[in-house]
């Protein structure tokens, strides 16, 4: 297959016409493939849960078709309200779902398309799209079946038709004409169902906000508004960024001090044959600038997906990179004859990047969509970027020069810090010998059922190694704040000695290198006090596993402890409250007189070892938060912004997000 790739950079105005998908867009395209089953009896298997994520789900799941509209080249309006009642409501002004009759179904194109699973214009090989990031086709079918109700509206050649379903999808006002009007596009309206998404049926501003946004950043030209109408005064954001991603990466580099004013942009495409001898372009895009963070973040996307696992785009960037810059500081002697080349650790260090490419055919491994497999894409990327870059350092020697000496103080960094990273990973992994001395191990060595227990203070420590079960539950006291790694290099952070500990407790590695299948326990709980130092230290060593142990988030095996804040001793029995609401709850339970003690808890070590197994580690009576990794991107900058250099994000931060703020102890 990729001999057969004929790649090329830079696109013509005549070349983007060409992959154009039809102005004809008609109930031929639409291709039936099987029938809509089981969604409402296993929701999860379509959008991965009925709780927050799936309930926005079903938003992308329409935002998708737009776009995919937009990528066709018919669209360039979106608009996302949330309606009063939870409703949502969005709006394109693309071609228009067909409305004529589509011959397998025997029902409108726009019935097909809402009420048969596998059934879009996605599947046919007469050109309904040419890339979607909607691949599998049960975006809307999938919305309408896990709906109370559905409404859809098609303005197309001249007519204005309207079509209603009940709950799980059903038709209950088949497409009628209701009207002529000169627009075109599709508006689509659904309410929830209450029953499958049984946890809330609350829609997020900020969630679907932040999505938007970023598929805007990703359609250059789009414009994205979204509204909110549930209170008393609309709230409104629109998006429209004509740089595209390299506006992208300009935002996701404030607060980290550029390095470079230039951001370097790559844009290619490639050839491609693929079904039985169709033949399709790959089109490839890539935005980049260096900043002085010791950190990459590097984000990848196939036709709009973020593929949160990477794959062969993200494998033919770094193929390009290190060839590129390893060439360019050998010809112009930034390494030595008989010096080692830069390693990508050296090259990618401080490095932002979106890689982004449309394929008309994408290949993911597993449900999720979060890695690409597609084989032909890595020559295609390593082609397009290589050539970009090249000229690109030879047309701005200035620029080329920042860069090189950046690169190669990371590597002299690298090199000074390889004695602590191998000195931690010596003692690191299952066979480990030396534990930390401060470590209360656990007896047990199976790691599904041990738990690591990382607490602020000897003295809850102390508590904890005297409350615990002792079988599966390990202990690892800190002292005082670890080290911010989000300001320090490699180098300082192995030899912390705070780190260090943990490092070798965890038994892992350190990235890029972590191994979780090495790792001695599968739950990582951090226990530390309800106060401003407390979740400084929760930050702190969120921050570190974020950097250095990734996958122990994305996997779900870091945890927050929540210990109570109030206790009440009443008739020789002790309640505790772990808010302010169930302090009150338990008041009037037990009919307490106005002004009756209570007890505050500031901090773990007011805990004996009782009271903490019984309210903190007791798995049957315990209160944990799992920390999840939804969106890299986000949280890539949220850290950014409270652990990085910059005082304004912080400040900005701590403006939009006080009013949230309770129990403060200062």
């Amino acid at each position: 297959m990729e001999d057969e790739i004929i790649t090329q950079t830079g696109l013509s105005e005549e070349e983007i016409q060409e992959d154009k998908a039809s102005e004809n867009y008609t109930a031929t395209d639409i291709q039936v493939l099987e029938g809509l089953e089981a969604v409402r009896k296993r929701p999860g298997m379509y959008i991965g849960t009925t709780g927050v994520a799936g309930l926005h789900h079903l938003v992308w799941e329409i935002v998708d078709n737009s776009i995919d509209e937009a990528l066709a080249g018919f669209c360039n309006l979106i608009t996302v309200t949330i309606n009063k009642g939870d409703t949502i409501t969005v709006v394109d002004n693309g071609r228009g779902i067909p409305v004529d009759t589509v011959s397998k179904s025997g029902l409108s194109g726009v019935e097909t398309v809402f009420t048969i699973l596998h059934a879009g214009g996605k599947f046919g090989e007469t050109g309904g799209y040419k890339v979607s990031g909607g691949l599998h086709g049960v975006g809307a079918s999938v919305v309408n079946a896990l709906s109370e109700w559905t409404e859809v509206t098609v303005n197309k050649d001249g007519g204005k038709y309207f079509i209603k379903f009940g709950r799980g999808g059903k038709t209950t006002e088949h497409l009628k004409r209701i009207g002529d009007t000169t627009e075109r596009g599709t508006t689509v309206t659904f309410k929830p169902d209450p029953t499958i998404f049984t946890d809330t049926t609350v829609f997020s501003f900020d969630i679907i906000r932040d999505h938007l946004k970023t598929m805007a950043y990703l359609n250059r030209g789009i414009k994205i508004v979204v509204r909110d109408d549930r209170g008393p005064e609309r709230v409104e954001e629109s998006f429209c960024y004509e740089g595209g991603i390299k506006e992208y990466v300009e935002a996701l580099n404030k607060g980290k001090n550029p390095i470079m004013e230039e951001i370097i942009y790559c844009e290619g495409r490639g050839e491609i044959e693929y079904m039985e001898g169709k033949k399709g372009h790959i089109y490839c895009e890539v935005a980049m600038q260096y900043n002085e963070t010791y950190n990459p973040a590097i984000f990848s996307f196939c036709n709009n997906i973020n593929t949160h696992e990477g794959g062969t785009h993200n494998e033919g960037f770094r193929m390009a990179m290190n060839r590129v810059i390893n060439d360019y500081a050998k010809e112009k002697k930034y390494i030595k004859d008989g010096q080692d080349s830069l390693s990508a650790d050296d090259i990618f260090e401080g490095l932002t990047a979106i890689i982004s490419i449309k394929h008309p055919n994408p290949q993911y491994e597993g449900q999720t969509k979060t890695k690409l497999g597609n084989t032909e894409v890595r020559k295609i990327v390593s082609q397009v970027v290589g050539e970009s870059l090249k000229r690109f350092l030879l047309e701005n020697p200035k620029v080329s020069d920042v860069m090189l000496t950046k690169i190669v103080r990371a590597s002299e960094a690298r090199i000074a810090a390889r004695m602590a990273r191998e000195s931690v990973r010596r003692k690191s992994g299952l066979e480990l010998t030396t534990l930390p001395g401060k470590l209360a191990d656990c007896s047990s060595k199976d790691p599904e059922i041990c738990e690591l227990y990382i607490v602020e203070g000897n003295s809850a420590g102390g508590s904890a190694k005297n409350g615990r079960d002792r079988e599966t539950q390990a202990i690892l006291p800190l002292r005082g704040k670890i080290l911010n790694v989000e300001k320090a290099t490699h180098e300082k952070a192995f030899e912390n000695a705070e780190i260090g500990n943990m490092i070798t407790a965890i038994g892992g590695g350190v990235d890029p290198e972590f191994n979780v299948e090495k790792i001695r326990y599968h739950k990582i709980v951090i226990m530390t006090d309800a106060d401003v130092d407390g979740s400084h230290i929760r930050i702190l060593l969120l921050t570190f596993f974020y950097r250095y142990m990734r996958a122990l988030i994305t996997q779900g095996y870091v945890y927050i402890a929540q210990p109570p804040l109030y206790k009440v001793d009443y008739h020789g029995k002790q309640y505790y409250a772990y808010n302010d609401e169930q302090l009150e709850v338990i008041k009037k339970q037990l009919n307490l007189k106005p002004g009756y003690p209570f007890q505050r808890y500031k901090g773990l070590g007011e805990m004996d070892a009782e009271q903490l197994w019984e309210t903190t580690m007791d798995p049957k009576a315990r209160k944990m938060l799992r920390v999840t990794l939804s969106d890299a991107i986000e949280a890539e900058q949220v850290f950014t912004d409270l652990m990085g250099d910059e005082v304004l994000p912080r400040k900005d931060f701590i403006h939009k997000n006080a009013k949230f703020v309770k129990n403060l102890d200062i």
